[in-house]
């Protein structure tokens, strides 16, 4: 059996999508599962070990991929990820036939194999572990619109004030940015970005992929969320803490989000002591 499934879209949204996957690999354990996700994305998915195959696929891109027994949309509601997926004339089609704009990202997908048949943890989104623990702390200060950067300004104070263990991380249009806090930030691959923050003793980040890695590894961290809610992105269980204050915006503009630009450094720095002190599993810290 071949199943296809479409997710070409960031790590962040790879990583969300873990459980739907896994329940697709434990009710097909036989079949070839191709992921259809862009190709940078290659050193994370060979760590989730319920795909078999990456066929490298940009955003709403033709999928170079015929005759699926099962295709299996993860992408979103469509209609452009829906016509992606028949023109490789499958067999069988699993979409979104109804779209709850409140969902938790990782439930959305569960709730969508379910209704298939298809049963999914929603809590099985670990990745296997990737070395012990150091004492590095990371701080990664981009995000992928300006809304969801908090001011670098704010970033380098955090930084200052947490002290030499403090290691800055930046993706492959991010290097200027991360050089505001330090003259070395750390822009390796992929997999060396995971294996950084899978060992880190506490990541500091947005609501960007590095967010959701520190998730799947179960790594310490404290995340600023705004304009979207982590109702709806945040994780949903583990060694966190949020800091969100209530207020939801644009998610694609330019410029920092007015909610997010509410969390102060001495916040973050608090969040940081606590997580640190006790890093155990924690309730959601929503400040407002």
């Amino acid at each position: 059996m071949r199943i296809l499934v479409l997710r070409a879209l960031g790590l962040g949204d790879l990583l969300t999508a873990v459980p739907a996957l896994r329940g697709l690999r434990a009710a097909f354990p036989g079949a070839e599962i191709t992921l259809a996700a862009p190709g940078w994305l290659a050193d994370a998915v060979a760590r989730i070990d319920a795909v078999d195959r990456l066929l490298p696929t940009e955003e709403l891109a033709p999928i170079a991929f015929e005759d699926p027994d099962l295709a299996v949309n993860l992408h979103g509601k469509g209609p452009q990820s829906v016509r992606r997926l028949m023109a490789t004339r499958p067999r069988r089609l699993i979409t979104c036939e109804g779209w709850q704009a409140d969902r938790h990202e990782v439930l959305r997908w569960c709730d969508l194999l379910e209704q298939h048949g298809i049963r999914c943890d929603p809590d099985d989104f670990r990745l296997p572990p990737a070395g012990h623990r150091t004492d590095r702390i990371v701080i990664h200060p981009g995000a992928s619109t300006g809304a969801r950067r908090w001011p670098v300004e704010r970033y380098a104070a955090v930084a200052k004030a947490l002290g030499p263990s403090v290691v800055v991380t930046a993706g492959p249009a991010e290097h200027d940015l991360a050089r505001r806090i330090t003259p070395d930030p750390v822009t390796g691959t992929l997999a060396e970005l995971m294996d950084l923050v899978a060992t880190a003793r506490l990541v500091i980040s947005g609501d960007t992929g590095v967010a959701h890695v520190a998730t799947a590894y179960r790594t310490p961290s404290v995340l600023l969320f705004g304009p979207v809610s982590p109702d709806l992105w945040g994780p949903r269980r583990g060694p966190h803490r949020v800091l969100w204050h209530g207020w939801s915006g644009d998610t694609f503009a330019e410029e920092p989000d007015p909610g997010l630009l509410r969390i102060t450094v001495e916040e973050v720095l608090d969040a940081a002591e606590g997580v640190r002190r006790d890093p155990s599993d924690l309730a959601r810290a929503t400040s407002v």
